[in-house]
């Protein structure tokens, strides 16, 4: 069993805590269990009651309605859902439950059937990717079993390496990437994305990985004379001081553009050196690609 806290269940849900609390008095579909400190905590099965709840509330379903519905019922209006970003939402909310039941094989049995209805590239765009950033918040704050990770993050770089082999793209773009992570990440599906995204549209990727000291960065931009450094940061260890990273990757390579993405990204409000561009939503990632 996983304890997940409200603000665990406010970044899968994107229920506000403030709301999750109200609807716990007001209603019964959530029963939270207390700490000796008197600290809410929420289980698997509260996991999936208040993504279910959410989908259907954000579609139209009020909140009384839903209270009176029974198991089956709140499973058959999700499935009723007819819009296609409902769709893609219940998609997402099977996977983060099936991830906390560590059922490995439903997992990918709907990974699988959405790459073989939609294709690899919107499975990674509509499904993998928005997961990945939905779950990433708990890799960051360890409210997830190592061992769930471990699967879940071998399932996705299966797909995503097979989506990277398997794309051919007949127009080529002068231009060549570098990416890789900063020493203390270890998380590369994001960059995996990027990697898929960049080749799939003509760009040559030079692919360094994960937990790169930056003399490493360095040596190979100039010798390969990358075009610019990509960096996905899902999720950073606890010592990790972004600012810190920025101005010692700057102060080794100023005049290559370096692009960053990601939850850190998001989050940092600082002025960033002039070559370093920080892409704070999947929406700026695609509109800088499209300029290559």
């Amino acid at each position: 069993m996983n304890a997940f806290t409200i603000k665990d269940l406010e970044s899968l849900s994107g229920i506000k805590a403030h709301t999750i609390r109200i609807w716990e008095q007001r209603y019964s579909f959530l029963n939270p269990q207390r700490t000796e400190t008197n600290i809410r905590y929420y289980t698997n099965d509260e996991l999936k009651t208040i993504l279910n709840i959410s989908l259907l509330n954000k579609y139209g379903f009020k909140i009384s309605h839903i209270d009176k519905m029974s198991s089956s019922e709140i499973k058959e209006k999700i499935l009723s859902l007819s819009q296609a970003e409902a769709n893609q939402e219940r998609i997402i909310n099977d996977l983060i439950q099936h991830m906390a039941d560590m059922d490995m094989d439903s997992f990918e049995a709907v990974l699988d059937n959405y790459i073989s209805a939609r294709g690899i590239e919107k499975a990674i765009t509509y499904i993998i990717f928005p997961y990945l950033e939905k779950i990433g918040i708990l890799w960051v704050t360890n409210h997830i079993n190592p061992a769930q990770e471990h699967l879940v993050t071998n399932i996705i770089r299966q797909k995503l390496i097979v989506g990277i082999e398997s794309t051919v793209c007949h127009i080529k773009v002068n231009k060549t990437a570098l990416l890789f992570l900063p020493e203390g990440e270890h998380h590369e599906l994001g960059l995996l994305f990027m990697y898929y995204l960049l080749k799939s549209r003509g760009v040559k990727v030079l692919y360094i990985g994960a937990n790169v000291p930056l003399a490493d960065i360095e040596y190979v931009t100039k010798l390969k004379k990358a075009d610019f450094l990509y960096a996905h940061l899902t999720s950073v260890a606890h010592h990790f001081n972004f600012e810190k990273f920025l101005n010692k990757l700057t102060l080794r390579i100023s005049s290559t553009p370096v692009i960053i993405s990601g939850q850190v990204s998001q989050t940092y409000k600082k002025k960033t050196a002039a070559n370093v561009h920080l892409k704070r939503s999947l929406h700026e990632v695609m509109e800088f690609i499209a300029t290559l």
